[in-house]
């Protein structure tokens, strides 16, 4: 990885000094003669006539919508910073679910700023970095120049494909601080702009403007859909390549599971949406087992646990629980066809103007009914339900809201999430599982080290329900058949 040339870099790194290099104060250690050089010579790379990206039209939607529940207030929305990762590496970047949402943007030190035009109304304006300035040496000399990171988007590039007046960010914070009037903060993301507004916002207030755009998530708009399911697709032929590979894990170990589908997810998305599991053996029974170091051994299960993220930052979230040598056992097939029949109810019970918490209620109905029958819990279910005590072995909830962030709208009330009502157009996930620890001497030692989830995602329509991520079989039937055309 090559090391920039900046006044940061060690003395004893640099280049030894002449008596002209010492007096060029504007690059402290470069020659006028190459300063010179770097900042002529370069043709014009402007992009003209660019196309509106494609969620533009619904981006203004979503703004007009914030501009309306906070009417005469200052609301600014920023996309976050670089994190460092080691020394002078950072992680990738990934803009907050917030700022992309309402801007389709997702470049560093973005921020998103609606004025109020009067009691009602809003100015919306991006503030972002622009091009590199080739004439101060900032493109070449800085890490974060264009010659060491790519080219960004100049402002005018930027209003054409966003839809939105874009001006210099390296001048907001200034800006902030003289500003009047309320103003609220999406908090979390920016420590410059966080200072500059101090003494404007307040934590209760602040809070309420992240609590509306979670919830504004809810409901997917016809794009939203459009990416889920793109995501669904992509994750579907992830989980296909790894089927193909199962034999050059066994070789290996669970890494070599998590970077096939890895490269999936990148050749046709963004990125994964979130760790990957890649849980073989006992390590199913770890609810989030992202390590991925164990072995893959035939005659045990792989609970697979991943999704592809879109370039436009939707994520999928689906899981199966796979026999490693494509056929289940007799006791692997019991509890995988109990949770089947668990996800079956589930799902069943996703329709409009149910209750978030009915299609939780529902599977676990099943999976007590399938405790007390099998003697590992003592009747009646009822009493079993109203205890709690099939949680020792189904530990989560069913599932959760899916959409930017894979759980989605974490942020909403109690009220307006799962104690709310499902409508069409929300996005969930349906994923029962039963988990039996290796260690748990409560439980025959057959089952000892056995987990199996299925994780379906689940769009909520006008008269019931689709599965976005039917292109997988859930069945034990159907995945052995799948798993042996795979294998060929």
């Amino acid at each position: 990885m090559a090391d920039e040339l900046t006044p940061e870099t060690p003395e004893e790194e640099q280049p030894k000094k002449t008596h002209k290099q010492r007096k060029n104060g504007l690059y402290p250690g470069v020659s006028d003669e190459l300063a010179e050089s770097m900042r002529t010579g370069w043709a014009d790379t402007e992009l003209h006539g660019l196309e509106p990206i494609a969620q533009a039209e619904h981006t203004a939607a979503r703004r007009a919508a914030l501009s309306a529940r906070f009417p005469g207030e200052r609301l600014v929305v920023p996309a976050g910073r670089l994190k460092t990762r080691s020394n002078d590496t950072e992680y990738p970047f990934r803009a907050s679910t917030e700022y992309a949402y309402l801007t389709g943007d997702q470049t560093e030190n973005g921020v998103l700023v609606l004025e109020p035009t009067g009691p009602t109304g809003h100015t919306a304006t991006v503030y972002l970095l622009p091009r590199s300035d080739r004439e101060n040496g900032e493109f070449w000399l800085s890490g974060q120049g264009e010659l060491w990171v790519g080219r960004r988007h100049s402002l005018t590039e930027a209003e054409q494909l966003l839809g939105i007046p874009a001006q210099d960010v390296r001048k907001l914070a200034e800006a902030l601080t003289e500003a009047e009037g309320p103003v609220r903060n999406v908090r979390g993301h920016d420590a410059l702009i966080e200072s500059a507004l101090t003494d404007k916002v307040t934590k209760e207030r602040d809070e309420e403007l992240r609590v509306y755009l979670s919830e504004a998530r809810a409901v997917k708009d016809a794009f939203e859909i459009g990416e889920l399911q793109k995501a669904v697709d992509s994750t579907v032929r992830g989980f296909e390549d790894v089927v193909k590979v199962l034999d050059k894990a066994e070789a290996t170990s669970e890494r070599y599971i998590e970077g096939t589908f890895f490269l999936r997810a990148r050749v046709e998305g963004n990125d994964v949406g979130y760790g990957s599991i890649c849980a073989a053996g006992p390590h199913a029974c770890t609810l989030h087992w992202v390590r991925n170091d164990g072995d893959v051994r035939s005659g045990d299960l792989l609970l697979l646990d991943a999704g592809v993220e879109t370039h436009s930052l939707y994520t999928a979230d689906v899981t199966r629980t796979l026999p490693i040598n494509g056929t289940y056992t007799d006791i692997q097939r019991k509890i995988y066809d109990a949770v089947y029949e668990s996800q079956e109810a589930g799902i069943a019970a996703v329709k409009p103007g149910a209750k978030f918490r009915d299609f939780h209620d529902a599977s676990q109905h099943v999976l007590a009914e399938k405790l007390v029958e099998w003697g590992l819990l003592d009747g009646p279910v009822e009493r079993v339900l109203e205890l709690g005590l099939q949680r020792r072995w189904t530990l989560h909830g069913t599932g959760h809201m899916l959409g930017m962030d894979v759980h989605d709208c974490a942020a909403a009330r109690t009220e307006a999430y799962v104690d709310g009502t499902l409508e069409p157009g929300m996005c969930l996930t349906v994923e029962p599982g039963l988990y039996f620890q290796a260690d748990d001497l409560t439980v025959p030692e057959e089952y000892r080290g056995i987990g199996v989830r299925i994780e379906d995602d689940i769009l909520v329509t006008e008269d019931g329900n689709r599965n976005l991520s039917d292109g997988l079989p859930r069945t034990s039937t159907e995945v052995e058949a799948w798993m042996a055309r795979l294998k060929g």
